[in-house]
């Protein structure tokens, strides 16, 4: 184990944003971080804990250190007639996952096919698309607490699941580093491909008989077509969360804005669609500098090369301010902000 200084994080997140870290450290296995841990008092020190580093806007260096987690390995622990439970360490590629568990049957996260990052972001995000969400799927996860170096389980009322929410982002925040997650998956598939434009792909495709491979092909289309690669453009996917708004003030909306996209939500309430926000307010695809929002997907803020996390943070306030002015919604990020 081995802590460098001074070190970019250009390279450790999906904005490509250039800043530095006073300290920097890769972690290969459970027993590096229980010793990272207990011997170098983190509590005592100004941490960040990066996998993907695709929900993260850095706005500036980071003095403090940089955890990178790269724990790897899946296994399935055990099975009954109807489920699957799989352990998945908090450093394999969400998307690798995916396909793992496609490739063997596993049911449950196909329409999470393509997301970015890590495993272990996906819990404290509770990372969600095309009608899916982790919680949906969720059993429980290992955590290491960082006071002790001790392990500790969180099972899934235990993970305080929410949109794009958990315990992780709250009180438990800076207190654990999540070091493997375990999914109980389907034997049989609970297909689901109301969401988005899934049907339409599938029937474009002519796919006959539906299957978790088909419909996770399906999702890989429709992202490939509307959000950019990261590797290419620098961004971090969607940048907002989808607000929830009284449906009387929804239904007002409406009779102004006739094609407002909107879902039902909890109850009384009513959830945004926050691109179709932002693109009415005549963001998407305009270039402010050296940042924009994509020309195919407003809700994705970009850097096209050379941009600061202060200027896409600029950004993503202006627009932020827009949709407030225009529509009296408050839209809330859902990358991180350092």
């Amino acid at each position: 184990m081995n802590i460098l200084q001074n070190i970019s994080l250009q390279a450790y997140n999906t904005f490509g944003i250039d800043v530095k870290a006073k300290e920097f450290v890769e972690v290969h296995s459970l027993e590096e971080l229980k010793t990272l841990c207990s011997v170098f008092n983190l509590l005592e020190r100004n941490i960040l804990v990066l996998g993907g580093g695709s929900n993260i806007l850095l706005t500036k260096d980071f003095e403090g250190m940089v955890i990178c987690n790269r724990l790897e390995g899946i296994e399935k622990l055990h099975e009954d007639d109807e489920f699957i439970w799989v352990k998945a360490m908090a450093g394999e590629v969400w998307h690798h996952f995916v396909l793992w568990c496609i490739q063997r049957g596993y049911a449950g996260i196909e329409n999470l096919s393509l997301i970015p990052g890590c495993v272990g972001a996906a819990p404290m995000q509770n990372i969600g698309a095309y009608g899916v969400e982790i919680k949906d799927v969720f059993d429980s996860l290992e955590a290491v607490e960082i006071a002790t170096g001790e392990m500790k389980t969180f099972t899934r009322a235990a993970c305080k699941f929410g949109y794009r929410e958990s315990v992780f982002k709250h009180e438990a925040k800076g207190k654990y580093i999540i070091s493997s997650v375990t999914f109980k998956l389907y034997k049989q598939p609970r297909f689901n491909t109301s969401y988005g434009a899934i049907q339409q792909v599938l029937d474009k495709k002519g796919v006959k008989e539906l299957s978790i491979k088909a419909i996770s092909d399906a999702v890989i289309e429709i992202r490939s077509s509307k959000l950019p690669d990261p590797k290419k453009l620098g961004n971090s996917g969607s940048f907002f969360k989808n607000p929830e708004i009284p449906s009387m003030q929804f239904e007002q909306l409406k009779q102004q804005y006739a094609d407002m996209v909107g879902y039902p939500a909890s109850p009384g309430f009513t959830k945004v669609a926050a691109g179709w926000l932002i693109e009415q307010c005549g963001w998407k695809g305009k270039v402010v500098g050296n940042t924009g929002s994509h020309k195919d997907q407003a809700l994705v803020l970009v850097n096209y090369g050379g941009a600061t996390g202060a200027e896409i943070w600029q950004l993503a306030m202006d627009i932020q301010q827009s949709v407030k002015d225009k529509f009296g919604i408050e839209i809330v990020p859902e990358v991180n902000v350092i």
